[in-house]
């Protein structure tokens, strides 16, 4: 196969060569300029590098780096992913002037281009039905406001970020802390198709690369990296989305906080983010104004929030409720639910403006 024009063929051999990582290539290229020139190097070259050990560079010399590339190229070709390097005209610019950005991604479907501003919504694997319903508004209202809406596509709260921006026609990108043809979890496949075709999904990880924990927090920092700014929804102390929070800080973007309930664990680490500064999210509003947006995407997130669909479970408790306060127990009853479920109803339909609480627990319709 011959793959010697392609550009990326060197970036992936020498960055895959034992031992380069990210900062030994990116020493490299500072002196020989271009991965191809590395390669080519002299052992004598190749020596004068300050701090090469000589592991590296014996590596440098022998490993059949080509081998690797082609057979990486010919996978990509095949299964229609491209690869974009920091080379090319493609890779996102916001993501190329951080301190640490991937030397190559790969894509599979189409980047957002550099003048399309994008917001990163995370959070917890197990999230409440508050931290749902609060993700499915503000990713709705964001997509719908032309703000691309990135996140991890990891079981909870990633996913409903994802899913709702798709709900709203928009554009969501999914970055994986495996190989780009590896889906994970195992159920999100057909999202990930679904967010392929209008949107991408993408990974700086070779193909086959199995969701190990370590590749987690390299993942997170391309999360904050492609975002103006990054949304943090339900987390607990120990969170890995506090790690996308912190890479979002050293990356001097835009840090939001959604409020939790104190007596939540997964409202311990957002509560404490807002404690440390972070920027207090009660709506789509709180977030758009630090963006600079086209005129009307204010409108547009607006008129989104008042069509944001029902679920049939939503549109069988709106029937319930009328201009007459009503006991939470009574519509309970009234709709066959049970008490933790017709909660999470309740709040839902107060956040899309629908119902509102009056005190002692009763409700009317808004």
């Amino acid at each position: 196969m011959h793959s010697g024009s392609d550009p990326s063929l060197s970036w992936i051999g020498l960055s895959n060569i034992p031992g380069v990582g990210r900062i030994t290539f990116r020493k490299l290229m500072r002196r020989f300029g271009s991965p191809e020139h590395v390669l080519s190097a002299s052992r004598d070259e190749l020596e004068s590098i300050e701090g090469l050990s000589h592991k590296v560079i014996n590596e440098i010399i022998t490993f059949p780096w080509r081998t690797f590339a082609e057979e990486e190229l010919l996978r990509a070709r095949s299964s229609g992913v491209t690869i974009v390097t920091m080379e090319s005209p493609a890779y996102p610019e916001v993501l190329r002037k951080t301190s640490d950005p991937p030397l190559y991604l790969y894509v599979r479907g189409e980047l957002p281009g550099h003048t399309e501003e994008g917001i990163a919504l995370v959070g917890t694997r197990r999230p409440s039905n508050y931290g749902l319903t609060v993700t499915h508004r503000l990713a709705y209202e964001l997509a719908s406001a032309g703000l691309f809406v990135v996140s991890g596509m990891a079981r909870g709260i990633d996913t409903q970020a994802h899913k709702s921006a798709l709900a709203a026609h928009g554009r969501t990108v999914a970055v994986l802390g495996s190989g780009i043809d590896v889906a994970y979890p195992s159920e999100n496949r057909g999202l990930m198709s679904q967010i392929a075709s209008s949107g991408a999904v993408i990974s700086e990880n070779p193909f086959g690369t199995k969701p190990e924990g370590g590749y987690f927090p390299a993942r997170n920092r391309i999360i904050s990296g492609l975002s103006r700014g990054t949304v943090i929804i339900e987390a607990a102390e120990d969170s890995g989305s506090l790690i996308t929070a912190d890479y979002a800080l050293k990356q001097g973007r835009q840090l939001f906080a959604v409020p939790g309930t104190i007596v939540s664990q997964n409202s311990r680490g957002t509560n404490s983010l807002i404690k440390r500064g972070a920027r207090l999210v009660e709506g789509t509003d709180d977030i758009l104004e630090a963006f600079t947006l086209p005129r009307g995407a204010k409108r547009e997130a607006e008129n989104a929030r008042n069509r944001a669909p029902l679920t049939s479970e939503e549109k069988t408790v709106v029937t319930c409720i009328t201009s007459e306060p009503k006991h939470i127990d009574r519509i309970m009853a009234e709709c066959s639910t049970t008490p933790g479920r017709i909660s999470g109803l309740l709040i839902a339909l107060e956040l899309k403006g629908m119902v509102k609480q009056l005190p002692g627990k009763y409700f009317v319709i808004d």
